[in-house]
């Protein structure tokens, strides 16, 4: 298969969109806490959906995890946790620093360290990046990638500073710049590590094509690993949770016991890669009383279908890294790219951006164009490099 960086793009964007549209399910999720939904969520988007897929679309998948090398199964097992706890801290990263600000800096720190880092370990900047003109074109649709997300952010901070003081304590109760940046510091680093995850994974990608997988599926075996790690970190913090907030019995039961306090749903982005629209977030937070029962099979509905739709950003990821050649690390650039723009459009859908001032929709407007535009460079530069 001869590989085609405008699909490879194309299904990066597909990927960008399930990202940013995947808690529209969760809106219908009614009198559960977060980490009931969440953990229910998580089964079909680090599990079922994985598994059922890496099943169905490769060759003999239980026999080629067998034959992997014990170290890259490690390695991306142990990227896979380290990702998620680059997710449990994300929510703090929204506390110091609000939405804006904070996503802004978690989302470059990921974009940055998950494109990068893979072909430094790989050995192969130096040689492949900086040493060939379509390497350096690829590097400068990283950069103009991290300059769209700087603006998106100036764009939220704008929005912020349009605010009565009222709403600002509202929206951000516990502002603390240096705390804010330490956190989003280490919460984009460990996110990026989803990237580091899928790149030791290379031998098992080699296995699943020996096996006469299609090379578009060969990355659906790794997600497998990848996903397992990150389901374990979710899986204990929930199950914390649940037993911490009184919850655990909303898995088996309608009649709910006491309202679902507000300080346990404060959190409702789980991970750097999950970027929906401030206002869907906000959306999905439900404060109902105990006199009222959770609807049970909606509610596991909702959920399947919002993990599901969850898994398929990685679904979509890893087809289009088979399409980008010889720098398939672009691919991580491009997907967090994506995941940018349409969260911001589904923001413009859902009003978020209702009464901002000029200058606040003028950034809006610039940080989707320079977006769109590292995507097209980092496209170009795929191309240049011959993988046509």
């Amino acid at each position: 298969m001869n590989p085609n960086p405008a699909l490879g793009v194309l299904f990066h964007w597909l990927g960008g969109l399930a990202s940013a549209s995947f808690y529209v399910p969760y809106r219908g999720v009614k009198n559960w806490a977060w980490e009931t939904y969440w953990l229910v969520g998580g089964f079909f988007s680090w599990i079922i959906a994985p598994w059922l897929l890496a099943l169905t679309m490769t060759r003999d998948l239980t026999q080629v995890l067998h034959e992997a090398p014990d170290s890259a199964l490690f390695w991306a097992y142990t990227f896979g946790v380290l990702w998620g706890f680059g997710g449990l801290t994300f929510g703090l990263t929204m506390r110091y620093l609000g939405m804006s600000l904070g996503m802004a800096v978690a989302l470059g720190y990921t974009a940055a360290f998950g494109t990068l880092m893979p072909p430094i370990f790989r050995g192969e900047f130096a040689s492949q990046v900086l040493g060939t003109r379509s390497g350096l074109i690829i590097l400068g649709g990283v950069a103009i990638c991290l300059v769209g997300i700087a603006v998106a952010g100036a764009a939220g901070v704008s929005k912020e500073r349009e605010m009565s003081d009222q709403q600002k304590r509202a929206s951000i109760k516990e502002f603390d710049l240096k705390k804010g940046l330490l956190v989003a510091t280490f919460s984009g680093v460990m996110s990026a590590c989803f990237a580091y995850g899928l790149a030791a994974g290379d031998p098992i990608k080699a296995i699943t094509l020996r096996h006469g997988t299609a090379e578009l599926w060969q990355g659906l075996p790794v997600l497998v690993v990848v996903l397992a790690g990150g389901f374990t970190t979710n899986f204990i913090w929930c199950v914390i949770l649940n037993v911490r907030n009184h919850t655990g019995h909303q898995y088996f039961q309608s009649q709910l016991r006491g309202e679902i306090p507000k300080r346990h749903q404060e959190h409702i982005l789980e991970a750097v890669t999950d970027a929906p629209a401030e206002e869907m977030a906000v959306a999905v937070v439900v404060q109902e009383k105990a006199a009222l029962r959770a609807p049970m099979l909606p509610n596991y509905l909702f959920s399947a279908l919002a993990g599901t739709t969850w898994y398929m950003q990685f679904f979509f990821y890893t087809m289009g890294e088979t399409q980008m050649g010889l720098f398939k690390f672009s691919s991580w650039t491009l997907h967090m790219a994506s995941i940018i723009i349409f969260s911001t459009l589904w923001g413009i859908a859902l009003k978020e951006w209702n009464g901002a001032g000029s200058r606040t929709k003028l950034l809006v407007a610039l940080s989707l164009l320079v977006l769109v535009a590292s995507t097209v460079v980092v496209g170009y530069g795929n191309y240049a490099g011959g993988a046509h």
